[in-house]
Formats: C-alpha cells, sequence, structure tokens
C-alpha cells in the first residue's frame, strides 16, 4: 500500500483512508464487531499513525466508532437511525440529482447506462459486493455533474452509515429480491425531466430503505 501512496502522489493516511471508506461503503466490515487498530493497519501495510488519523476522520462522520483498547467498530443500525438516515437522504439526494441533471452530458448518461448493466449482471449472478459497489458508483456518478462540494460529501456519509446493513440483509437473502429505479432515472435524464428525475430517485431511496427496515426490524415489535 505504501508503493501505492507514491504512485497515486498521496500521503499514506489519505490512502488509507479511501481504502477503509471503501470498505465499509461495501459492507466489508461487520457491524458491531470490533476489529484492532493494529490489526487494520497490518492488514493495510501500513503503520499506526496513518490509521488512527483515517479512523479519526470515519469517526467523525459517523462511520466508526471507538470502544478503547485501540477497537474500533461500525455502529450498530437502529430503526430510529434508519430512519433519521432516509430522511435526510430523501431530501438531498433528489436535490443533488436535480441539480447534476441541469449540467449532465449524453456521455455520462451513457456512463450510467454502462454501470446499471453492470448492476443488473451483478443481480443475476447473486454477486452481493459486486452489487454494491455498482450501486454506490451509480449513484455517486449521478451526482457528480452537480460538482457539490458541500451536499455531496453529506450524502456520502450517510451511504457509510447505510451501506454495511445493506450489505448484512443481502448477505442472508442474496440479491433476487433487490429492485431500482435506474432505468426510470435514465429514462428522465435523457428527456431532460428533471422533475420525473426526482420523483425517481425519491422511490428509489424509498425502496432501498423500505429492504432493510422489512428485513432487519420485521421482528420488533412482536411479542
Amino acid at each position: 500500500m505504501a508503493s501505492g501512496a507514491i504512485a497515486a502522489g498521496l500521503p499514506a493516511h489519505e490512502l488509507a483512508y479511501r481504502e477503509l471508506k471503501q470498505r465499509i461503503l461495501y459492507g466489508e466490515f461487520k457491524p458491531g464487531r470490533p476489529v484492532t487498530l493494529q490489526g487494520i493497519a497490518d492488514e493495510l501495510g501500513v503503520g499506526l499513525t496513518p490509521i488512527r488519523e483515517s479512523v479519526r476522520r470515519l469517526i467523525a462522520e459517523r462511520a466508526l466508532e471507538f470502544h478503547g483498547n485501540r477497537r474500533i467498530s461500525l455502529p450498530q443500525m437502529t430503526h430510529a437511525r434508519l430512519e433519521e438516515i432516509y430522511t435526510v437522504r430523501s431530501k438531498l439526494e433528489p436535490e443533488l440529482a436535480c441539480r447534476a441533471a441541469a449540467h449532465i452530458t449524453k456521455a455520462d448518461i451513457d456512463h450510467l447506462e454502462a454501470i446499471d448493466g453492470e448492476l443488473d449482471r451483478a443481480i443475476a449472478f447473486g454477486d452481493v459486493g459486486a452489487y454494491l459497489k455498482h450501486n454506490f458508483r451509480f449513484h455517486r456518478a449521478l451526482y457528480a455533474p452537480a460538482n457539490s462540494q458541500v451536499l455531496l460529501p453529506i450524502v456520502e456519509s450517510l451511504w457509510l452509515q447505510f451501506g454495511p446493513s445493506l450489505r448484512v440483509v443481502c448477505g442472508r437473502y442474496g440479491t433476487s429480491g433487490l429492485s431500482d429505479q435506474h432505468k426510470e432515472i435514465i429514462k428522465a435524464l435523457r428527456a431532460a425531466n428533471i422533475g420525473a428525475v426526482r420523483e425517481a430517485i425519491l422511490r428509489d431511496i424509498a425502496q432501498g430503505c423500505t429492504f432493510i427496515t422489512d428485513e432487519l426490524f420485521a421482528n420488533e415489535n412482536q411479542p
């Protein structure tokens, strides 16, 4: 990893942060299961100092919790926490999508369609890791033309809190029941129908949160 940092022209702590962020986003850490800073450092092949800096940033983004004795974990998802994440995502992501739609190019839309094709293949083959990767790639590419310096970092911090639970549910039940609104989003973008883009994003977010709620908390109120 150190050589990668040099090749990329990035300091070790930044490369470690990006690697940890990606692993959290794609659900490679399980919520509630503690890991040690030394274990992460050994796995990534870097010293403790860049790991400490990376972890501090991720704790500030509420993606990690510190437990003492140099142990960290992902926060456990609760029904109340998921509802808050849904509320904020449903406010910010449609706004980001509409801002992006005002600047998006045909090449951008073609790229989104290609990513969605990869996502469909991941679902067809039951590849949970690839599904998560391409799902988040789709949303990041969708919002990129907005060139947001404020909204996008907030949204990405919500994805960090949301992604691991999506991985847990997909790991239990596979990809066969997954659905999204990506094709509707692409259709609305090609038609330059910003209102339809907003509505499709809202439905997409609602579907994802409902999927997690139904599977994680189905028995919460049962005796």
